[in-house]
C-alpha cells in the first residue's frame, strides 16, 4: 500500500481542466460531476479540491466540505430523478475497492426493485451524461 497522493490521477486532471467532466456543482472546496461509468441513472461523484488520496488521509475540513456537498447533491438527486432512495458509496485502498486515488464519494439515485448495474467499464454516451447533469443543475438553481 502506498499513501502518497498522485497529482496525475484522473480526478486531479479534471480539477485542473485537463480532462473533461459533466459538472453538476462547484464551490470553493468541492466539485460534483457525473460518473462516466454509471451504475444507475444519475450516478454522480463528489470530490474535494484539496489533494487527498482517500478518507484515511483527508483532513477533517475536507471531509466536512465533501459531505456537505454530498448532502446537497443527494437532495437534488432525490428530486431530479424522483428517486426512492440513495446509495452513497466511498472506497478506500485497493482491497476496499478504490480504483481512483483521489478521495471521492458516489451518489446513486435508487428505485424500488431496480438493482445497480454492474461496473463493466463501459462509458455512458456524452449526451446522456450532459442531460443527466442538467437534471441536477435544474434542481440546484
Amino acid at each position: 500500500m502506498t499513501s502518497t497522493y498522485d497529482n496525475d490521477n484522473i480526478f486531479a486532471k479534471i480539477l485542473r481542466g485537463e480532462m473533461p467532466a459533466h459538472k453538476i456543482f462547484e464551490d470553493e472546496h468541492t466539485f460534483a460531476f457525473m460518473d462516466i461509468m454509471p451504475r444507475g441513472d444519475g450516478h454522480a461523484l463528489v470530490i474535494p479540491k484539496a489533494p487527498a488520496r482517500n478518507l484515511l488521509d483527508a483532513d477533517l475540513e475536507t471531509l466536512t466540505q465533501v459531505h456537505k456537498t454530498v448532502q446537497h447533491i443527494g437532495k437534488a438527486a432525490m428530486k431530479a430523478y424522483a428517486a426512492d432512495g440513495l446509495t452513497i458509496q466511498q472506497f478506500n485502498e485497493p482491497a476496499g475497492g478504490q480504483i481512483v486515488f483521489h478521495y471521492h464519494v458516489h451518489i446513486i439515485p435508487r428505485f424500488d426493485g431496480v438493482k445497480l448495474r454492474p461496473h463493466t467499464g463501459d462509458m455512458e454516451k456524452p449526451e446522456i451524461l450532459a442531460a443527466n447533469a442538467q437534471r441536477y443543475i435544474d434542481e440546484l438553481e
